[in-house]
């Protein structure tokens, strides 16, 4: 972004900030109380890490924990998704995410086989990453090159098929 036009973007977002502000939060203090009954009516009581986050983001926070990662009606299963948070949880790396996501895989149906292959996916993935990041191979060859061995994989496929 130019810095000529850096000063006019923040001022309109501040601007709109404070136009929003009143609506974004009526009472904070209801508000919350009123997310850590639905916290502990879904979970049977309020973990104390939902304790910790500031009262007057909790809504949205739980908000967005309950929409994605608790819903059974996203595109991910709860054992997908609880895979991928620990695959992430273990390069951020955080132990108590690597608890938390571990068994709430294992309670969603993941065997000790999964999660030693999501962990294992999660430390190829960091190996390569810094191969590449750290050769500063070109982008657009690394993409034709996956192109071009998709395109053969699905060539020899079609023709074990036949």
């Amino acid at each position: 972004m130019s810095m000529r036009y850096r000063p006019i973007r923040l001022a309109f977002a501040f601007a709109l900030l404070h136009v929003a502000a009143p609506a974004l939060a009526q009472d904070p203090k209801a508000d919350a109380a009123a997310t850590y009954r639905d916290i502990e009516q879904t979970l049977g009581l309020v973990p104390g890490f939902f304790r910790q986050f500031p009262e007057f983001g909790l809504p949205g926070a739980w908000q967005e924990f309950k929409s994605v990662q608790l819903n059974p009606k996203t595109e991910l299963s709860g054992k997908v998704k609880e895979l991928i948070g620990l695959a992430v949880a273990a390069q951020i790396p955080c132990t108590y995410c690597v608890y938390f996501h571990t068994a709430v895989a294992k309670a969603n149906g993941a065997t000790d086989g999964e999660i030693r292959e999501s962990i294992a996916m999660s430390a190829i993935v960091r190996h390569w990453s810094t191969v590449l990041n750290g050769t500063q191979t070109d982008l657009a060859a690394f993409k034709g090159d996956v192109d071009s061995v998709l395109r053969m994989a699905g060539e020899k496929a079609k023709s074990a098929a036949k």
